[in-house]
C-alpha cells in the first residue's frame, strides 16, 4: 500500500477542518448556507467546504491515493467506482448528522475511513462539540486520546439499547407489551448520525443498531472501530461481513458479541 500519513496526523487535520469549517457555521446557518442535493438530502455550506479540504489534504499527504466523498458522489456517481479500482480509497463524510447540525441540535461527526482492495483497514470518526475521537486499523484494535476501547460483553437483552428504524422501533414496543418485561431490549432510538451512534455502540453506551441501507461514508470507519473494538457486525441475510465497495441496500446487525447477535437476530426475525 502507498506510504500513509500516521494517525495523529490525520486525526489533526480532522480537528482542525472542524475547527475552521464546520463549527463556525454551528448555529449560524444562514438560508444561503443550505440547499438540497439531488438526492433530495439537505447539503450545508460547512459539508461542501470541509468535504473540500479534506479531498484537498488526504491527496496532498498521500499521492496515489484517492477519494470518494460523500458530496462528490452526489454530483458524479461514477466516483463510487474508485472504490474497486486499484488505489487505495479515503471515504469521507465531511458533515455527518447534516439535518441536526443544521436545526442546532448536538449529534453531528466527522468519518473518515481508508479502504484498500474492498476493505477497511483504517478509520477515524470525530465528535466536534465533545472533542472526542476514535480511531481503529484493521488488526491493531479501535482507542481514544484516552486509550484503548472495549465493548463489555454479557449484557442481558432486556437490559440493552439500541438503535433501529422508525418501523422496527414500532414492531419491537409492540412485541415488548405482548411478551413482557425483558423480553425485549429496554429502549430503542435513533441518533439521525450514524457516526455519534457508532462511538457509542464502540463505547458501550448503545449495545447493538441494525441498518438497512449502507452508504460507504456512513458505515466503513464505524464497522471497523466496532468489531476492533470486539463487536460483531453481519448482514442478517446471509451472515458474510460488510465490505465498502458501494451502496448496499442490505440489512446489517451489529451487537457486543456473537452470541448478542443471535439473540437479536432472533428477535427482529419474529417481530
Amino acid at each position: 500500500m502507498t506510504d500513509l500519513p500516521p494517525f495523529e496526523t490525520v486525526a489533526d487535520l480532522i480537528r482542525e477542518v472542524s475547527a475552521a469549517e464546520i463549527m463556525p457555521l454551528f448555529n449560524r446557518l444562514e438560508s444561503h448556507h443550505v440547499s438540497d442535493k439531488q438526492s433530495g438530502e439537505m447539503v450545508t455550506a460547512a459539508d461542501l467546504a470541509s468535504e473540500a479540504r479534506f479531498t484537498d489534504a488526504l491527496s496532498r499527504m498521500a499521492p496515489g491515493t484517492v477519494v470518494v466523498g460523500e458530496e462528490a458522489v452526489d454530483r458524479d456517481r461514477a466516483v463510487l467506482d474508485l472504490l474497486t479500482g486499484d488505489a487505495p480509497a479515503w471515504i469521507v463524510d465531511p458533515l455527518d448528522g447534516t439535518r441536526n447540525f443544521a436545526h442546532g441540535r448536538h449529534c453531528f461527526a466527522v468519518i473518515i475511513a481508508l479502504a484498500d482492495k474492498g476493505e477497511t483497514v483504517r478509520g477515524w470518526i470525530y465528535d466536534p462539540l465533545d472533542d472526542v475521537m476514535l480511531m481503529a486499523a484493521k488488526g491493531e484494535g479501535a482507542w481514544t486520546g484516552e486509550g484503548q476501547v472495549r465493548i463489555p460483553q454479557d449484557t442481558a437483552l432486556g437490559d440493552m439499547t439500541g438503535s433501529l428504524g422508525k418501523r422496527r422501533r414500532e414492531r419491537l414496543h409492540r412485541h415488548s407489551e405482548t411478551a413482557g418485561p425483558g423480553t425485549a431490549p429496554a429502549r430503542v432510538t435513533r441518533y439521525g448520525c450514524t457516526g455519534r451512534e457508532y462511538m457509542d455502540l464502540a463505547l458501550g453506551k448503545l449495545h447493538f443498531a441494525e441498518y438497512a441501507m449502507l452508504k460507504p461514508w456512513d458505515h466503513a470507519a464505524g464497522i471497523l472501530i466496532h468489531g476492533e473494538a470486539g463487536g460483531c457486525s453481519r448482514f442478517v441475510e446471509d451472515g458474510s461481513a460488510y465490505r465498502p465497495t458501494g451502496i448496499q441496500h442490505e440489512r446489517i446487525l451489529l451487537a457486543p458479541d456473537s452470541a448478542s447477535w443471535n439473540k437479536l437476530d432472533r428477535l427482529l426475525r419474529e417481530i
